[in-house]
C-alpha cells in the first residue's frame, strides 16, 4: 500500500479529494483487468483493419491530476503530440484520448496503410486514419469497460487535436477537480514497436461512481 501511496496521493493528512482518488491495491488490480481486456479487445479490431496480428499491451497504468498527467507526457515524450477524444457519458463521464508522440503517429498510419504510400501521401492521410483508429481503440476500451461495470456509455465523434502535454489535459472548468485514469500503451504492428498513451479524465463525481463500479465489479468477480 506504501507504493500506491507514494504514486498517487500523499499521507492521510492529504485533502479529502485526493484520498477518495487513490484506489486501494485490489481495486487498481480489478481496473488493470478491465482496461487490459478492453485493450485486447480494440487489437482485435484494429486486426480487421490491417489484415494482420496487432498486439496491444498495457505495461503500466495510473491515477493521476491533470498536470501530472501533463508533466509525464512531456516528459516521456517530448513536446510534439498528437491525439484523438472523444468525450463519453453515462453513470461515468468524460473524454477519453488515444496520444502519441507525432513521429509515433505517422509510424503507425504508415503500417496501417500497409506501407504503400509516400510520405507526403501519409501525412494527408494522416487526420482520417487516426481518427479512424483513434474511433476504433477508445470504443473498444470504453465498450468493453462499460460492458464488464454493466453500464452503458455514449461516445461522442472522433477529433484530432495537436499540442504539449498541457494542451491535452488543460481544464475548460475554472477551478475544476479531474483526475486522469492514465495508460501507457505498447502497439506491435507490422514489426514495428509504437508507444501511445489511454488518458481518460474524468470529475470527482464520475470518479466516485467508476470507484463504486469496481467494488461492484470484484464483489461479482470473487462469487
Amino acid at each position: 500500500m506504501a507504493d500506491n501511496e507514494s504514486e498517487f496521493g500523499g499521507p492521510s493528512g492529504e485533502d479529502p479529494i485526493m484520498q477518495a482518488r487513490r484506489l486501494e491495491e485490489l481495486e487498481m488490480d480489478a481496473l488493470t483487468e478491465v482496461v487490459n481486456i478492453g485493450v485486447s479487445r480494440a487489437a482485435n479490431s484494429l486486426r480487421d483493419l490491417v489484415g494482420e496480428q496487432v498486439l496491444l499491451t498495457v505495461p503500466s497504468l495510473a491515477v493521476l491530476t491533470r498536470g501530472e498527467a501533463a508533466a509525464l507526457i512531456n516528459r516521456r515524450s517530448g513536446d510534439l503530440l498528437v491525439g484523438v477524444r472523444q468525450a463519453f457519458q453515462g453513470e461515468f463521464a468524460g473524454s477519453a484520448l488515444l496520444i502519441f508522440p507525432e513521429t509515433n503517429s505517422l509510424e503507425l498510419v504508415r503500417a496501417v496503410t500497409k506501407g504503400e504510400l509516400s510520405l507526403e501521401d501519409i501525412i494527408e492521410l494522416e487526420q482520417e486514419a487516426l481518427a479512424e483508429i483513434g474511433n476504433i481503440i477508445l470504443n473498444g476500451c470504453m465498450a468493453t469497460i462499460a460492458n464488464l461495470l454493466q453500464r452503458s456509455l455514449k461516445m461522442s465523434l472522433p477529433e484530432i487535436i495537436r499540442g504539449t502535454g498541457m494542451d491535452f489535459f488543460e481544464s475548460r472548468t475554472q477551478g475544476s477537480d479531474d483526475g486522469v485514469l492514465f495508460v501507457r500503451i505498447n502497439f506491435s504492428l507490422k514489426g514495428r514497436e509504437i508507444s501511445g498513451y489511454v488518458a481518460i479524465v474524468m470529475d470527482f463525481l464520475s470518479l466516485r461512481a467508476l470507484r463504486a463500479l469496481i467494488s461492484d465489479f470484484i464483489a461479482r468477480s470473487t462469487g
